[in-house]
């Protein structure tokens, strides 16, 4: 798809160091050799690294200048990490030698490498579930001094000649946040509207999910959404958003403006926002599965130092995507 393609684009023209928790991961190692490919880099694949260097072989490779390998069992990194663990948790009860223990773990190294300084930003999730992969960049990178939250979003790249016009758009959150209160979720359409400039470069227009639209039903949860957009347009008064917005107001131009006639965001949404991770991850999915969209993420945001997940699921194509993507977040 022409979005993903223009990603990656813009990605190289921006080079950033990118470490790759899962480096023993046959898609790891694809993605990240597509990605120097494709002009990103350098590349820093964590793990075995007797098993990195098979995966490599096997794909005609090896490590390079572009590409290095750090593992953690024996890399000169890790007393450095495991200091650095130590004065993270230490007010947790953390021992020496479990923060030791601890930096070998390759998300947490990975993670690690980012707050030091010596990699940009992290990629992992291949493997490891999303909780593992979100609390080592929590706990070793941590929330951005600005951020009220740490939240997700998929950037969802349309096929390409989409009846709608669109090429891309941002869902937000589908992967983190469960029952965001009307603050959170005031929170999170800010940051995806942030996102949505950063990565897609388009000005955003965010509308406010619900099972109604404009009072066309009375509810405690759809009070919460207009609650919600009322605080973000406070905070955020010249950014363009309405709410409460059901899906085809929000995304169909005929709909939305019979809908919600006097709404300059009905119909035209690019920032999409649910009101709860049941929805989120629910639509995600099916604009996914159904509508033939490339979802990339959850994509964090609200962190000190870009960090992101990627699907047990995913690709090849995914991870040199998400590597994309985290070198456009890391960018200045």
């Amino acid at each position: 798809m022409s979005v993903l393609r223009d990603l990656q684009t813009r990605a190289a023209a921006r080079p950033a160091h990118i470490v790759l928790s899962e480096g023993h991961d046959p898609r790891v190692v694809a993605g990240a050799l597509a990605a120097l490919d494709a002009g990103l880099g350098p590349i820093t694949l964590v793990g075995p690294a007797a098993e990195i260097n098979r995966q490599l072989a096997r794909a005609n490779s090896s490590s390079s200048k572009k590409l290095n390998i750090q593992d953690p069992e024996t890399s000169p990194l890790t007393a450095t990490y495991a200091a650095l663990y130590y004065e993270l948790r230490k007010h947790k009860g953390i021992s020496e030698d479990i923060a030791a223990q601890q930096a070998r773990d390759p998300l947490v190294f990975a993670a690690l490498m980012v707050r030091n300084g010596d990699a940009d930003g992290t990629v992992g999730g291949a493997v490891a579930t999303t909780s593992d992969t979100v609390r080592a960049a929590l706990t070793m990178i941590g929330k951005a001094p600005d951020a009220a939250l740490v939240s997700s979003f998929f950037l969802m790249a349309l096929p390409e000649n989409h009846p709608s016009g669109r090429s891309a758009m941002i869902f937000g959150d589908c992967g983190l946040v469960i029952d965001p209160d009307a603050a959170e979720l005031a929170a999170i359409a800010a940051q995806s509207a942030a996102s949505c400039t950063q990565l897609l470069g388009d000005a955003p227009k965010v509308a406010m999910l619900s099972f109604s639209t404009k009072g066309s039903a009375r509810h405690e949860r759809v009070t919460k959404v207009t609650d919600a957009l009322a605080l973000l347009q406070t905070d955020h008064p010249d950014l363009p958003a309405d709410g409460e917005l059901q899906f085809d107001a929000a995304f169909v131009p005929e709909v939305g403006a019979s809908k919600a006639p006097e709404s300059g965001v009905a119909g035209h949404a690019n920032v999409l926002i649910f009101p709860n991770l049941d929805a989120g991850n629910i639509g995600y999915k099916i604009a996914q599965r159904i509508g033939g969209c490339d979802a990339i993420g959850p994509v964090l945001q609200g962190l000190a130092k870009p960090a992101n997940d990627l699907s047990r699921g995913c690709t090849a194509a995914d991870v040199t995507n998400m590597i994309a993507v985290t070198a456009l977040q890391a960018a200045p």
